[in-house]
This record gives C-alpha cells, sequence and structure tokens, in this order.
C-alpha cells in the first residue's frame, strides 16, 4: 500500500507559479510510476503529466505542454509538478497517483491516490 499525500496548492494570479509536491508514504515510489490528474468543477477528471519510475520519461497533456514540469526525487519519496505561466483554465483539484506499471495517461491505471489539492487561477 502507498499513501499519497499533496500539497502546494493555493490561489494565484494568473501568469503565477506553484509547485506542487506529493509525498508518498508506506511503500517506497521508485518501484511507481506517477501521475498528476485534474479535476475541475462539472468536469471529467484529466491527465496533467506523468514520470516514469526513473524520471527518465515523462509525458504531458498538450494543454500544459511547456508550462508544467513534472519530476520525482526517489530518495525524499517525492514526485513534484512545477506549474508555471498559469491560466484561468488551470483551475481544478489536482491529484498525484501512483501505478507499479509503465506511466500512462489512464487513469484507471493507477492504483493509488492522494485526496487532491486545490488550485484556483484568479484574474
Amino acid at each position: 500500500q502507498v499513501q499519497l499525500v499533496e500539497s502546494g496548492g493555493g490561489l494565484v494570479q494568473a501568469g503565477g507559479s506553484l509547485r506542487l509536491s506529493c509525498a508518498a508514504s508506506g511503500r517506497t515510489i521508485s518501484t511507481y510510476a506517477m501521475g498528476w490528474f485534474r479535476q475541475a468543477p462539472g468536469k471529467e477528471r484529466e491527465f496533467v503529466a506523468s514520470i516514469s519510475r526513473s524520471g527518465g520519461f515523462t509525458r504531458y497533456a498538450d494543454s500544459v505542454k511547456g508550462r508544467f514540469t513534472v519530476s520525482r526525487d526517489n530518495a525524499k519519496n517525492t514526485a513534484y509538478l512545477q506549474m508555471n505561466s498559469l491560466k484561468l483554465e488551470d483551475t481544478a483539484v489536482y491529484y498525484c497517483a501512483a501505478t507499479p506499471g509503465q506511466s500512462t495517461v489512464i487513469a484507471g491505471a493507477y492504483n493509488y491516490w492522494g485526496q487532491g489539492t486545490q488550485v484556483t487561477v484568479s484574474s
């Protein structure tokens, strides 16, 4: 079992930056690919970014490519999502997730989820 806890969300003006953290406990995340997803009010949960177990392979949704960066520090058992040039449409609850399989954009492939952290971008 892996427990995931996100932090770092908050209120930020458009154009600003936030860094989300996903702290894992229970097991080392080095054996898990990690993903970030988000869900805005009235919308379905959507893929944001993913990173392979070693960190050598990353993938991004087109909507965040060039603005967001996913990373991980296996020694700290933590994954990160650096979000720059934030837009109003980035407002959502952000979730991190872990899968023992390959990193993927498919939410259903992730076995473990955090509780989410709210990101609100204001004009």
